[in-house]
């Protein structure tokens, strides 16, 4: 594992264009300014080099020198106490413990429901975006508190929230009126130069079709 890890002097990132999780990453890195390899493990001939390294074959993986890191929410952290600036963890250990336990929380009940919305029967699809959608609009006074969530700085929380709403329109969830704090969130999140930068191009033909589909 480490012979393959060491052909690589630059950071690598082994990434899925439409995965959640990668996109966490790679927002992370954006966030960084860090020069990275981004490796599309949608391409069948890099899926022998990622089992090399991961014992899962799963995205994302982070190779960095020696080190080969294929959990999320660890390359996140990684990164923030690699490259400190700018800090996405907040300073405090209660502060840093709330943001750990809000990202739980979105892994456990968000992302599940991710999962069943691009994987599962029709049913269960339509029932996981009714319940996503309502998770959103109750907490849509939480989103109007502060400029981020729970925050007035972008945290990693942020890093865990943004690829889902940036699918949202995808997965055909429209979000009501009194969920205007959400949508509001989304719009200050998307327009930072760091999402941007980290959108592939199959994450940008996602807006881009539905755009089309509304044109």
């Amino acid at each position: 594992m480490a012979v393959v890890a060491n052909k690589r002097s630059i950071m690598t990132l082994y990434s899925g264009s439409l995965d959640i999780f990668s996109h966490r990453a790679r927002i992370v890195l954006a966030e960084k300014g860090v020069a990275v390899d981004v490796i599309d493990t949608d391409a069948n001939d890099k899926l022998e080099d990622l089992l090399e390294l991961n014992p899962y074959g799963n995205a994302p993986t982070l190779v960095d020198r020696d080190l080969v890191l294929y959990d999320a929410n660890i390359i996140m952290e990684y990164l923030d106490e690699r490259f400190p600036h700018p800090p996405l963890m907040p300073v405090y250990p209660v502060a840093r413990a709330k943001t750990r336990l809000m990202i739980y929380r979105i892994d456990r009940e968000w992302s599940t429901l991710v999962r069943i919305i691009e994987t599962g029967k029709a049913e269960e699809v339509q029932a996981a975006c009714k319940e996503l959608k309502s998770y959103l609009v109750k907490l849509a006074p939480v989103f109007a508190n502060s400029a981020y969530f729970l925050n007035e700085d972008f945290t990693l929380v942020d890093c865990c929230i943004a690829p889902i709403l940036w699918r949202l329109s995808a997965w055909g969830i429209v979000l009501p009126p009194e969920a205007k704090s959400v949508i509001k969130y989304a719009e200050r999140v998307f327009e930072r130069d760091s999402f941007q930068a980290s959108l592939t191009e199959s994450e940008q033909d996602l807006r881009k079709a539905v755009k089309a589909e509304i044109a």
